[in-house]
């Protein structure tokens, strides 16, 4: 899995929280990383944060599926149904706003590793 978000907490839980369920995570804090990720090993999930510092997860999350077709879950503050359509519309495969629920986020990712 791999966790993209600016915010080192953010990415600390998330870590934490798959490492438990006895996933392997890689960590980027913005596109530049993420993408050097990307080069190194396709993850069979990304979960991305919509505003990643001066990067946007949006254009990321079109950059991502030019490239490869993993699944995607934006997790962010933003909830408003307008950035939710224009995310599915790129190729976001799930929106989970903050604060999320961790039994949903879990649940969410054994579905998406289930259908690789």
């Amino acid at each position: 899995i791999l966790v993209v978000d600016d915010e080192e907490p953010v990415r600390t839980l998330l870590r934490d929280c798959f490492e438990l369920e006895g996933y392997r995570v890689a960590e980027a804090a913005d596109a530049s990383e993420a993408m050097g990720q990307l080069e190194a090993t396709v993850p069979h999930l990304i979960t991305l944060d919509l505003k990643l510092g001066g990067d946007d997860g949006l254009q990321l999350a079109r950059q991502i599926r030019a490239r490869c077709n993993v699944p995607i879950v934006m997790i962010t503050s933003r909830t408003a149904d307008k950035h939710q359509d224009f995310a599915r519309e790129i190729g976001v495969d799930a929106y989970l706003g903050k604060p999320y629920q961790e039994e949903e986020l879990l649940a969410r990712l054994a579905e998406f590793v289930a259908r690789r």
